[in-house]
C-alpha cells in the first residue's frame, strides 16, 4: 500500500502512547494474587473495561473503577476505590513508545495527525504533550459520549473533521477497540501496529508495522 490519506488518525494509548495497566496491576495486586494466576487476572481486567465501554457513555474514572470493582468480585478479593483510583491518575503520566517521536517526524509536517481517543478530557493533553509531533485535532471519548469500539465514537471524529471514511488512514495496535470498527464503517484504509497486545487478523485488510517507524514508508513519504 502507498496512499496518500487527507488525515491520518491514531488510537493513542497502546499505539503511541505506552500502556501501562498490566505493569500496574502487577504491582498493586501482587500480595493478593498468586504469580501462577496474575496473567488470568489481568486478562479478566482487560475483559471488563473493555464491557465497560460498550455501554451508554460514562466517564472514564467510573470505567475503570467499576471494572476493578467487578474484578474483585470475581476473583473474591476486598475491592479498595483508592486502588482504583491509582490506574486513573497514572494515565497522564505514561511516555510514548521510544520510537513514536521519530516515527511522526517523518509525516506530521506533510499529513495532519488526529488521535481518538477512549481517554477523558483532563488525561490526555500531558499525553499528546510528550509525543513529539503537531496533532490537527486530538478528539476524545468524551466528547463524543462514546468510547471506541463503538462506531459511534468514529463517526464523530469524522463528522467533527467533515471527512469521509476513504480520506482516512487509520493507525491503531488493536483491532479489537479500533480496526475492526474502522472495517465496519468503511474505512479501507488501516494500519496494524503489532505491539503484541492481540492478535492480528489480516481479514480486516490492513498494513501490519512493527512500530510507528514503518508509517512513512506506507504513506510514500
Amino acid at each position: 500500500m502507498t496512499f496518500r490519506p487527507k488525515y491520518i488518525t491514531f488510537d493513542c494509548y497502546g499505539t503511541l502512547t505506552r500502556f501501562r495497566m498490566t505493569e500496574m496491576t502487577r504491582d498493586i495486586y501482587a500480595d493478593r494474587i498468586k504469580p501462577e494466576q496474575m496473567n488470568q487476572f489481568i486478562a479478566d481486567f482487560s475483559a471488563y473495561r473493555f464491557d465497560e465501554v460498550l455501554g451508554d457513555w460514562q466517564p472514564y474514572q467510573d470505567v475503570l473503577k467499576n471494572a476493578v470493582r467487578r474484578l474483585c468480585k470475581k476473583w473474591g478479593i476486598q475491592y479498595f476505590d483508592h486502588e482504583a483510583q491509582q490506574y486513573y491518575d497514572a494515565v497522564p503520566t505514561w511516555t510514548p513508545h521510544a520510537d513514536v517521536a521519530a516515527g511522526l517526524s517523518k509525516i506530521a509536517h506533510e499529513i495532519p495527525l488526529v488521535i481518538l481517543s477512549n481517554a477523558a478530557d483532563d488525561q490526555i493533553q500531558k499525553n499528546v504533550a510528550l509525543l513529539g509531533a503537531p496533532f490537527h485535532r486530538v478528539y476524545t471519548a468524551q466528547q463524543a459520549q462514546a468510547y471506541k469500539p463503538r462506531l459511534k465514537a468514529f463517526e464523530y471524529m469524522l463528522d467533527s473533521l467533515n471527512a469521509n471514511p476513504e480520506d482516512l488512514l487509520h493507525v491503531s495496535s488493536s483491532l479489537r477497540y479500533d480496526l475492526m470498527s474502522a472495517d465496519d464503517l468503511g474505512i479501507k484504509n488501516k494500519v496494524f501496529v503489532n505491539r503484541g497486545h492481540g492478535p492480528g487478523n489480516p481479514a480486516y485488510n490492513y498494513v501490519e508495522i512493527a512500530d510507528i517507524g514503518g508509517l512513512a514508508g506506507v504513506v510514500g513519504l
